[in-house]
C-alpha cells in the first residue's frame, strides 16, 4: 500500500507556514519537494515548514529536505526553518534550524520586513520588458536603491524577453530588497531551463541575454518547478 502525504499552507502568519502530514518516504519525497518548491517560487522572506505529524518511515528520504535546502541555497532571501516539538534529531541531516513549534520559529525571525517585496503579472507580449523596467524603476527609488536601477533593468529585460522569445508563457516579475542587494525573477511556465555556455561569436545571432545577465549580477540561477520555473539573479549595491 502506498504511502500518503498531505499540506496546508497557512499564510495569515507573516511568513507562509506549511503543514506536513502523513509519512515520508521513497514515495512520498517527491510531492513534499513539489509542495515546498511551489511556495519558495514565490520568493517569500521565510519558510516555516511544520513536521510535528510527519512520521519518517525512511530515514533517507530526509534527503529530500536537504536537496531543497541546497538546490534554494541562493535563491534570495528565503530562510528555511522547520518545527517539531520532538526536537532534531530526525532532521539533524537536513541542514535546517529545528524549532519546536511555529510560533517559536516564527518569532525568531522576527516581523516580516515592510514593503520589500514586489510582482508584476506579464503576457509574453511586446512591450512586457518595458512595464518590467517601469516596475524596477519605480521600485528602486521607493526603496532609495537608485544605484541598483539600471543593473536591474538590464536583468528585467533580459529575462521578460527570453519568456516572450522562448517560453511564450504568461510570467511574473519578482523584485526583492535584500538590505543592500537587490533579487530579480521572472517565473514562466515552460520547463525549459537556461543554459550557459559563455561569450558567443560577435557575429552570433542573439544568445547574449544570460551573458548580459552574468555580467551584471553578482550570481544567477534557476529554480525548477512543476508547472514551470524561476530564473533569477543578485544584484549587488555600488
Amino acid at each position: 500500500m502506498s504511502s500518503e502525504v498531505r499540506h496546508r499552507v497557512d499564510r495569515d502568519r507573516g511568513y507562509p507556514l506549511v503543514r506536513i502530514t502523513g509519512v515520508l518516504d521513497d514515495d512520498t519525497a517527491a510531492p513534499i519537494r513539489t509542495a515546498l518548491l511551489a511556495v519558495l517560487a514565490t520568493q517569500p522572506e521565510a519558510l516555516v515548514v511544520d513536521v510535528a505529524d510527519l512520521r519518517v518511515s525512511r530515514a533517507a528520504a530526509v534527503a529530500v529536505l536537504r536537496e531543497i535546502r541546497e538546490e534554494t541555497r541562493d535563491w534570495p532571501g528565503s530562510h528555511l526553518m522547520l518545527c517539531d516539538p520532538a526536537g532534531a534529531s530526525a532532521w539533524h541531516d537536513t541542514g535546517w534550524p529545528v524549532w519546536p513549534d511555529p510560533a517559536g520559529a516564527i518569532a525568531a525571525l522576527g516581523p516580516p520586513t515592510a514593503d520589500h517585496r514586489a510582482g508584476l503579472d506579464l503576457d509574453p507580449v511586446a512591450g512586457a520588458a518595458r512595464a518590467a523596467r517601469e516596475m524596477v524603476t519605480e521600485a528602486c527609488g521607493r526603496w532609495e536603491r537608485p544605484g541598483l536601477a539600471g543593473n536591474a533593468c538590464i536583468v528585467a529585460t533580459e529575462l521578460v524577453n527570453n519568456v516572450v522569445a522562448h517560453a511564450g508563457t504568461p510570467m511574473r516579475v519578482l523584485l526583492a530588497l535584500h538590505g543592500a542587494t537587490m533579487s530579480v525573477a521572472v517565473r514562466d511556465g515552460s520547463p525549459v531551463l537556461p543554459r550557459f555556455t559563455g561569450p558567443v561569436p560577435v557575429t552570433s545571432y542573439g544568445g547574449r541575454g544570460l551573458l548580459l545577465i552574468d555580467a551584471v549580477s553578482a550570481r544567477w540561477g534557476h529554480l525548477a518547478l512543476t508547472d514551470g520555473k524561476v530564473v533569477w539573479a543578485r544584484l549587488e549595491g555600488a
